[in-house]
């Protein structure tokens, strides 16, 4: 194998790799079309909003009969009024049961310095992604997320006061049974991780039965396309959930349906909807049992997708107490906050790519790609950080590539000796170069492996670098000012289309058929136009490796072609 089939190789993997990922694309593109109420789970009542406690792990059952319209569930009074939380880095507007907006003060929605911040969380119909909470009884008295809750007081805005670490926003229901259930949302410093704690208070003359269920509604979002190449359009987007059995485990909103209910009993674990740098996530505590199932419900802004844990079920005895807390991430994809819930699996929300091993390795180059930025606190930097150390991991065997390339290239008058000698006889050509090959200790495929070895690397960096929020408007020098987004004036594909130019002219071709040596001087072309589109920090990795790889593919032809070999 000589070196234009290695490249043509590495073309080949390359271009398969974009159409399955445009085909990917184009699959997921087209949304399910609204689902009928049988579509729902057999947790769900049907109008999919408030859940049946049937089938809550490791609690009776309770017949649908005894659950009643949404409207049951609470008092007549209805809602009680929103209120707004701010602290630095959220802003959000809830009720006792329903989180309706959540602002991300530290992250713009574009670019622009005047940008408004991500909204994660909204109640617009055509932007839809809510949290709820609430209780159902076998009693029928509970409060839902849709009414029953309070707020405590008379605040309509709480703020997180300097020199605090968190605040409080407290909320009650209070039942004609006597029943009082405390809800405490507590929001924390620097953390997107909100405290969610139920207290019941049983002050009636009979026990108190119910089961909290957590669960996040949304409609999917449109994604802003941006080139052929927008890593929003690759970036997963549905729900995920992870279970001690099952693992980590997800669906897109196409495939809700059409892959079935989801009924599953889980001991702690997590549920979430996932998408582009961005996630919210319901954390029930590590020993609680609870259910986990999807659901297709109806709304103003089109068909819902909404995942949700059932679970778990308190007793109350009358004069008693008994309480459940869960958290809420509501906020963006950072590794390292995500690491310090040491919840199991949830470091799988930054979803680095659909294959086991694709994301580990992902995860490692992140894990060095973040050592290295602690160091020159600038990711571009980090990235060629990055480079210089798997080069230096690659060096034996690029070495060995380098080498055997310049012994070819010292060999090429006596490869275009033997073209001469046996003209159109292509096999005894084959096999007097092999013969000299062998004569010469000269490995022609010693270039294959540490190109094929990059392919893994360079497909993970891609993935790791499109889905790290670390990275998101990141800028490096200059003109990049988005490491996520492609190169705005195609430099850094142009300088890549010269590196690969000036590396051609330093292989050997002698032998080489015609019609591969036309298809070699395309190639730096078609890597400039397919890079054109890339994000710019994997461009900068390449061009960082390809500047690297040139220089060391010179010293070594300078070392070792000083001299023409002998006839």
């Amino acid at each position: 194998m000589n070196q234009t089939r290695v490249f043509l190789i590495f073309a080949w993997l390359m271009v398969a790799t974009l159409l399955w990922m445009e085909w990917g694309k184009e699959k997921s593109a087209a949304q399910a079309p609204a689902a009928t109420t049988s579509a729902t789970t057999a947790t769900t009542p049907n109008n999919g909003s408030v859940p049946s406690a049937a089938n809550a792990s490791g609690v009776p059952a309770v017949p649908l009969a005894q659950m009643g319209a949404a409207g049951a569930q609470a008092p007549a009074a209805g809602k009680g009024p929103v209120v707004t939380v701010t602290t630095d880095v959220l802003k959000v507007t809830l009720d006792g049961g329903e989180m309706h907006r959540a602002d991300l003060l530290h992250y713009p929605s574009t670019s622009d310095d005047n940008s408004a911040p991500v909204r994660l969380f909204d109640d617009v119909a055509g932007r839809y992604f809510v949290a709820q909470s609430g209780w159902v009884s076998q009693g029928g008295a509970a409060p839902s997320h849709e009414q029953g809750f309070r707020v405590e007081g008379n605040a309509t805005e709480y703020k997180l006061a300097d020199g605090s670490n968190t605040v409080d926003v407290p909320f009650v229901w209070t039942g004609a049974n006597g029943v009082t259930i405390r809800r405490t949302y507590t929001f924390g410093r620097a953390n997107y991780v909100v405290k969610v704690r139920d207290e019941i208070i049983n002050a009636g003359s009979a026990p108190w039965q119910g089961y909290v269920y957590r669960q996040l509604s949304r409609v999917p979002r449109a994604l802003v396309k941006k080139g052929p190449m927008s890593a929003e359009q690759y970036s997963f987007q549905g729900a995920a959930w992870y279970s001690a059995a099952d693992k980590y485990e997800k669906r897109k909103y196409d495939a809700f349906v059409e892959d079935g209910p989801l009924d599953k009993q889980v001991t702690g674990g997590w549920i979430g909807m996932l998408q582009h740098h961005f996630f919210a996530a319901w954390i029930p505590g590590s020993n609680d049992a609870s259910t986990f199932s999807l659901a297709t419900p109806p709304g103003p802004g089109g068909t819902q997708y909404l995942i949700r844990e059932l679970g778990p079920g308190v007793n109350v005895a009358p004069g008693a107490k008994a309480a459940t807390e869960a958290r809420l991430w509501v906020g963006p994809k950072l590794v390292k906050a995500i690491e310090a819930q040491n919840v199991p699996g949830l470091d799988r929300a930054v979803d680095f790519s659909s294959y086991s091993l694709m994301a580990t390795l992902a995860g490692w180059l992140f894990w060095v790609l973040e050592k290295i930025y602690g160091l020159v606190r600038n990711w571009g930097w980090a990235i060629v950080g990055l480079v210089v150390l798997i080069k230096l991991a690659m060096y034996p065997l690029s070495a060995a590539q380098y080498k055997s390339m310049a012994k070819m290239r010292k060999f090429q008058p006596r490869i275009a000796q033997l073209k001469e000698r046996y003209g159109d006889d292509k096999q005894k050509f084959q096999m007097a170069m092999m013969e000299l090959y062998k004569k010469e200790k000269i490995n022609p495929v010693g270039g294959c492996f540490p190109i094929l070895l990059q392919m893994p690397v360079f497909l993970a960096l891609y993935w790791m670098l499109s889905e790290s929020v670390e990275l998101r408007h990141a800028p490096w020098i200059g003109w990049i000012t988005d490491l996520t987004s492609r190169d705005p004036y195609f430099v850094l594909p142009l300088i890549n289309v010269a590196v690969m130019w000036f590396t051609q002219k330093l292989n050997p071709t002698t032998g080489m058929d015609p019609m591969q040596a036309k298809m070699m001087q395309f190639m730096p072309l078609v890597f400039g136009v397919m890079f054109a589109f890339f994000p710019a920090g994997l461009v900068l990795y390449w061009v960082t490796n390809g500047a690297l790889g040139l220089l060391q593919q010179w010293r070594m032809v300078k070392r070792y072609s000083e001299e023409p070999a002998k006839a």
